[in-house]
């Protein structure tokens, strides 16, 4: 994964969040309890559906909202007094909000003209950030001249020109299309490794967050439920929630017969028996949901040396280039899936047949259950 450069692996903290909240109407919190340490130098993103809580987060972090309760600190300092443009921090949001009457050189020296910076500085510093973002013959043109592309690394570049010490971005590629998105995040990430700037990132898009992050905090009903590196959230999720938001997971309910150490064994509703790890369970006869990443389920003769194993019918191909998504039913569920790369999938598999699959006791996961909506 991802190097961490170095001021952020020494663990020096620049913004702490203690016992934050905030309601908008004096009873439901939005952000419950938040306490949360940025280290320098990171790229932490904030990860979660709609309305849990991060872009909130975000927002008492840039003083545009203020805590209820708790308080915030940048660099060691409280700031939930400090107005925003007194934070030294750079905002990136989805629609640029660059100004249509400025050229791009105009638009990167307004941040340091405000700041009172030289002449001299001013256009020398446009040069750079614009040579940054690769907009060197652009500096003259008009927003309304830019491709969306280009306008938001503009404003990327506008977030960066007055070397503030945080940046923050709310969901800044949201509006773009999909190679092209995935190009900026590339961008995005590799000018945050050469700045070593520190990064709070907003989305929703599971998949841009283990992309770009050092540390991903997955927020859902206001409180962060993990916070992780990318490989650690994916692989080893503490909870049924961050396993089903992060990457795809095959769910199987059930109930705990009997814990030994970090093994537990699980039984199916129809008496199978899946020996799991145990992440997050309650005692003997209590439910659990299982997890299973469907590229750990092994299929045919694959599957001879796992210790969990069952034959599940083939009920649907899924194709997607570069892998297949088969489709089966297993254990009593129709949609139990197994991913497969195009070069290990039997050519001689079909719809109907009857297979045998199974998966190591370390890739299943026995989590809080979760409540099947009917």
């Amino acid at each position: 994964m991802s190097e961490v450069n170095s001021s952020a692996a020494t663990g020096e903290v620049l913004v702490s969040f203690r016992g934050v909240q905030k309601s908008y109407d004096g009873e439901s919190l939005i952000v419950k309890d938040l306490n949360l340490d940025i280290r320098k130098g990171e790229f932490l993103t904030l990860l979660g559906p709609s309305g849990s809580g991060k872009t909130t987060s975000l927002m008492m972090l840039a003083g545009f909202e203020t805590p209820t309760a708790g308080e915030i600190l940048l660099a060691g300092r409280s700031i939930n007094n400090v107005p925003p443009h007194k934070r030294d921090i750079g905002m990136v949001f989805q629609n640029y909000a660059l100004f249509p009457h400025m050229t791009v050189a105009e638009n990167l020296a307004f941040p340091l003209s405000v700041r009172n910076l030289s002449k001299t500085d001013v256009s020398e510093r446009v040069k750079r950030v614009l040579n940054m973002v690769q907009l060197d013959s652009f500096a003259q043109r008009y927003p309304g001249q830019l491709s969306g592309g280009q306008q938001q690394r503009v404003a990327l570049a506008r977030a960066l020109v007055f070397e503030p010490q945080l940046v923050l971005m709310d969901e800044p590629l949201g509006a773009l299309d999909k190679q092209l998105r995935e190009h900026m995040q590339m961008e995005i990430k590799h000018i945050h490794q050469r700045l070593g700037v520190t990064v709070v990132y907003v989305t929703h898009d599971q998949s841009e967050a283990l992309t770009m992050s050092d540390r991903v905090a997955v927020f859902h009903q206001g409180e962060i439920q993990q916070i992780a590196d990318p490989r650690t959230l994916y692989e080893e999720p503490k909870n049924t929630f961050v396993a089903n938001f992060i990457g795809e997971n095959n769910r199987i309910n059930g109930r705990l017969l009997s814990q030994d150490g970090d093994r537990c064994l699980v039984a199916l509703p129809r008496g199978e028996k899946v020996e799991a790890l145990a992440v997050n369970v309650g005692q003997p006869g209590e439910p659990v949901t299982l997890s299973i990443r469907p590229e750990r389920v092994r299929l045919n003769g694959h599957s001879e040396h796992c210790s969990n194993r069952f034959s599940g019918r083939v009920a649907e191909f899924i194709y997607l280039g570069d892998h297949v998504r088969v489709r089966l039913e297993v254990c009593g569920k129709a949609d139990f899936f197994v991913k497969q790369p195009i070069a290990e999938l039997d050519p001689a598999l079909a719809v109907g047949d009857v297979v045998p699959l199974g998966w190591a006791v370390e890739h299943g996961r026995a989590l809080d259950p979760i409540l099947e909506a009917h």
